[in-house]
């Protein structure tokens, strides 16, 4: 078998080391000596963010979707599909060498979805964005840290705790969605989400493409008109 190669390093927001690796064909992202966080062979639940919200928009004509984290670009690529010609797709990113990836050592992953006049990358907190957002967003994606148990940033409980939620809320035009990816269920998430005004429901999803391999959780959460 391929051995590992780590091609470069940034630093976490809260500290410690993320790399990039590639064997082969396969990429892969971790935290520290070895948790992976994203593998390029697994984006199937990523990629369900992205189309369970936007098909709950029911053809809304020129949605602005907000997507808080690049990643390996998965949801972003699965919203480019699905999203009409004059969507407005904004990614929000923590850190900057991610993005510098996607046209480097990550290119063969990203092709050119970069280049995609709909789209619009801007670094920093996606909770800034959010919190600056009134009545921008016809729909949030968020696939940051590892959904509400955030393992990477402490700062994440305030994307998913209750006040993080009511921030999102009013960021959403009247009938938005909020979209959440877990690695994990909770129904104390879920139970939060219907508190702050969201008519929500809960997606088991497999991390690839397959029938085999981990479910992860996502959430797609209506904002109630008004």
């Amino acid at each position: 078998m391929l051995p590992w190669i780590e091609l470069a390093a940034a630093t976490a927001p809260e500290g410690g080391v993320l790399r990039l690796l590639r064997r082969g064909d396969e990429f892969s992202i971790r935290l520290g000596g070895g948790n992976e966080l994203m593998n390029s062979r697994l984006g199937g639940s990523e990629e369900a963010l992205a189309t369970l919200a936007l098909d709950r928009l029911g053809g809304r004509g020129a949605p602005v979707v907000l997507i808080g984290g690049l990643g390996m670009g998965f949801t972003l690529r699965a919203a480019q599909a699905v999203a009409p010609p004059d969507a407005r797709l904004i990614v929000s990113e923590i850190v900057p060498e991610l993005v510098e990836w996607a046209s480097g050592p990550m290119q063969p992953v990203f092709g050119d979805c970069l280049a995609d006049p709909r789209v619009e990358i801007r670094q920093g907190d996606v909770g800034d964005e959010i919190r600056a957002g009134a009545g921008a967003y016809d729909a949030i994606l968020l696939d940051v840290d590892n959904g509400p148990d955030g393992l990477t940033r402490d700062d994440n409980d305030a994307l998913y705790g209750e006040g993080g939620l009511r921030a999102a809320r009013g960021a959403l035009r009247p009938g938005g969605v909020l979209a959440v990816w877990s690695a994990h269920t909770d129904a104390g998430f879920t139970k939060r989400l219907s508190l702050a005004g969201f008519a929500a429901e809960t997606h088991a999803v497999r991390a690839g493409h397959g029938k085999r391999g981990a479910r992860h959780t996502i959430w797609t959460a209506r904002r109630h008109q008004g």
